[in-house]
């Protein structure tokens, strides 16, 4: 199973959702796993459980709520010790140095930092970076109105002294109005459609999924056109 790790206090429980699903259309088998201290995922995905941690499936993709460490989702799997997941993925949407240790991630997993511009996010989502111990290559994900240099400058500024390496590429979400009111709708609708979205929204799905380097560009725009006809 590969791990992968979305770091962040930024909200971030849809984009990962809609990754997922695009895996799942590659025919991947995804666990979604929200280790964040809101833990949205629990109030969007519609099969809520009244328990503290659950495992709930959704579209094809399974979701772990609640759980404080990948043991915990061990136990409630029935796994035996030693035993594998029978996954492909784990996706894991973290905003806490406890969470990112305790759910097994290594700094050779593929990392994508989350984040808007404002202070909280900036300052919130960079202090899962301040105890690691050693230097980790991170990719980018910025959303903001428009994407000015003196933004990514100040956040290379706050990072500087943190054992984080940047990748060169960056991917861009600009603040929609547009696609925050589509992420709404279909939530409402219960469905992980793309109805709404603007091209640039999808195109960063689109190369986000890319990086995991699971599958060439022809599929994975195949598997985003399937999920646009939805």
């Amino acid at each position: 199973m590969e791990k992968i790790a979305f770091i962040g206090s930024y909200d971030k429980a849809d984009l990962i959702i809609y990754i997922a699903k695009i895996l799942n259309l590659l025919g991947k088998k995804v666990l979604v796993i929200d280790s964040t201290t809101l833990q949205k995922t629990r109030y969007i995905v519609p099969k809520m459980k009244p328990a503290k941690c659950y495992i709930t499936s959704f579209e094809g993709i399974d979701i772990a709520v609640g759980f404080e460490s990948l043991e915990q989702i061990k136990q409630y799997c029935d796994l035996k010790e030693g035993a594998n997941f029978d996954y492909d993925f784990a996706l894991a949407n973290i905003d806490s140095y406890k969470g990112y240790c305790n759910f097994g991630l290594k700094t050779e997993d593929k990392t994508f930092f989350i984040t808007s511009f404002d202070m909280y996010c900036l300052r919130r989502g960079l202090q899962v970076f301040k105890k690691m111990p050693n230097r980790i290559k991170v990719q980018k994900i910025l959303f903001s109105k428009d994407m000015l240099p003196e933004e990514d400058e100040y956040l290379n500024y706050l990072s500087k002294d943190l054992n984080i390496e940047w990748a060169e590429e960056v991917v861009f979400f600009p603040l929609e109005q547009g696609d925050q009111t589509a992420l709404f709708i279909n939530q409402r609708a219960e469905r992980i459609q793309l109805r709404g979205l603007s091209r640039q929204y999808i195109e960063g799905l689109e190369y986000i999924v890319e990086v995991m380097g699971i599958a060439k560009q022809c599929e994975i725009k195949k598997a985003i056109k399937i999920l646009e006809r939805n």
